[in-house]
C-alpha cells in the first residue's frame, strides 16, 4: 500500500530539485518540489516517497490530517497500513 501525506512547505532552497522543508504536523522533512514547481512557502502539498506530487488547499489538508489523527486515535490497524 502506498501513502501520500499532506504537509506544509516551510522553506524552499533554490537548487535543481527545489528542495523544501515540509512540516507534517510539526515533524519536518526534506522534500523535492521538482514535480510541483508552482508550490510556494505556506502551501500544502501531497508528499509521496520524498517528492511533492501535487498542491492541496489548506481546508482539504486539514481534513485529511484530522482523518489520519482520528484513525490513529481509534487504534485502527488501517491507520498504519495493517493487514487486511
Amino acid at each position: 500500500m502506498c501513502l501520500a501525506v499532506p504537509g506544509q512547505v516551510m522553506t524552499i532552497e533554490d537548487d535543481p530539485m527545489r528542495t523544501a522543508i515540509v512540516s507534517f504536523s510539526g515533524v519536518t522533512k526534506s522534500v523535492s518540489l521538482a514535480m510541483v514547481p508552482e508550490a510556494e512557502v505556506g502551501d500544502y502539498v501531497i508528499v509521496h516517497v520524498g517528492f511533492a506530487i501535487s498542491r492541496l488547499d489548506e481546508e482539504a489538508a486539514r481534513r485529511t490530517l484530522q482523518t489520519y489523527a482520528d484513525l490513529a486515535a481509534s487504534g485502527s490497524s488501517d491507520a498504519i497500513g495493517g493487514e487486511s
